[in-house]
């Protein structure tokens, strides 16, 4: 090995080193996969995740058919989760996309994208992060999922563009 290349592959190590421990902080956010989590809608969906939701950053998980959000983790996303049928939970619409919205556990808000198959959910933590900035920011990736049903009533339809 010449001395270039021997001063390159040290170079690299140590790149790699200072990135392992600037990054290495945080950690992958431990999460289960969900039931249906192998299901090849949810790796469209997984592939095309947004770095940012919520103004939040993205992180590595340590289970398929996953994302997370902030550090501490303030936005969760599962994929393949068994679907809800009808509900009479509070149904909005925001760019196209159903959202059963579930506020049971607060300042934790699930957020289910209804009538798609497989399922998706969205857990929010209201005190890290928008509820409405996290949904319409996953709209998109939501959309590659198919569409069985929609909300027969809607409570609120909501068309925000970038930035609302």
């Amino acid at each position: 090995m010449t001395s270039r290349s021997t001063r390159l592959a040290a170079a690299a190590a140590a790149l790699v080193a200072t990135a392992s421990l600037l990054t290495g902080c945080a950690g992958d956010v431990p999460m289960d996969a969900a039931p249906d989590a192998n299901d090849p809608a949810c790796a469209d969906v997984i592939v095309r995740l947004p770095q940012t939701v919520a103004e939040l950053d993205k992180r590595t998980t340590n289970a398929q058919a996953t994302g997370a959000w902030g550090d501490p983790a303030g936005v969760l996303l599962y994929c393949g989760i068994e679907p809800s049928g009808p509900t009479t939970q509070e149904c909005v619409n925001v760019n196209g996309v159903d959202w059963i919205v579930d506020d049971s556990r607060a300042p934790l808000y699930r957020f289910e994208a209804y009538g798609r198959s497989p399922g998706l959910e969205v857990i929010v933590d209201s005190e890290k992060a928008s509820g409405t900035a996290a949904v319409l920011d996953l709209g998109a990736v939501v959309k590659e999922l198919p569409q069985v049903r929609q909300c027969t009533s809607v409570d609120d339809t909501f068309d925000l563009g970038p930035g609302a």
